[in-house]
């Protein structure tokens, strides 16, 4: 019998699911009962666990965000990640995505330029038994080469440019998930490898998310 603590978490929980993600277009039955499944309490600080079901971007410390559910809600749902992907994760935050992914892929690379956040990420992730994550402190603001070419690339922070560098790393039939643009108003972007040679993309929803460490800037010539 749940106590009443466990109660109040598990009705937070579908509260979430119904009327944050639900209600932003995340109808994937998969998707849904993934977040249902992975404990998202687990993956904030301590003095977090009251916001963690809350449609709010967490601080997750170092100047860093956790994304808001229905964002993560709406990133699976594009990504339709299959059992035989590789996925690259560019930003561990507090490893929830990372988990997520990994439920679903053969393996996740989460990359982050942060040692700290790629520590608590191993950790939480160690702490509920998911072992099919390699976890990478380095600068992926570009990509990640070194395990390259990934099924799925998914970046967490906002980028000023379309990262087409990045995209080089994707396999025929791979999807990239990125928000570009500038504050106040960015486009996440899903963009499709069709063949070698050609990509296709397609602007899912406007957003605003803090811009990814190190993102590539615009050139700037002064005249």
């Amino acid at each position: 019998m749940m106590t009443q603590t466990q109660q109040a978490v598990e009705t937070a929980r579908f509260n979430m699911i119904e009327q944050q993600i639900r209600t932003w277009e995340v109808l994937d039955p998969k998707v849904l009962a993934l977040l249902d499944e992975v404990p998202r309490e687990d993956f904030v600080n301590e003095a977090q666990r009251g916001l963690a079901f809350a449609d709010v971007e967490l601080p997750i410390g170092y100047g860093q965000t956790m994304l808001s559910p229905k964002l993560e809600g709406r990133i699976l749902q594009a990504m339709q990640v299959k059992k035989t992907d590789k996925v690259l994760l560019v930003g561990t935050g507090g490893g929830y995505l990372a988990a997520l992914l990994a439920k679903q892929a053969q393996h996740v690379f989460a990359v982050d330029i942060i040692p700290e956040l790629s520590a608590l990420t191993s950790q939480r992730l160690a702490q509920h038994h998911i072992n099919n994550v390699t976890i990478v402190v380095a600068d992926a603001a570009n990509g990640y080469a070194v395990a390259a070419p990934y099924d799925v690339i998914v970046f967490t922070g906002a980028l000023n440019l379309h990262p087409t560098e990045a995209e080089k790393m994707l396999k025929v039939g791979g999807r990239m998930f990125a928000v570009v643009g500038d504050a106040p108003i960015m486009q996440a972007i899903l963009t499709q490898r069709m063949s070698e040679g050609a990509c296709r993309k397609e602007v899912l929803f406007e957003t605003c998310l803090p811009l990814l460490d190190n993102a590539p800037q615009a050139s700037k010539f002064e005249f």
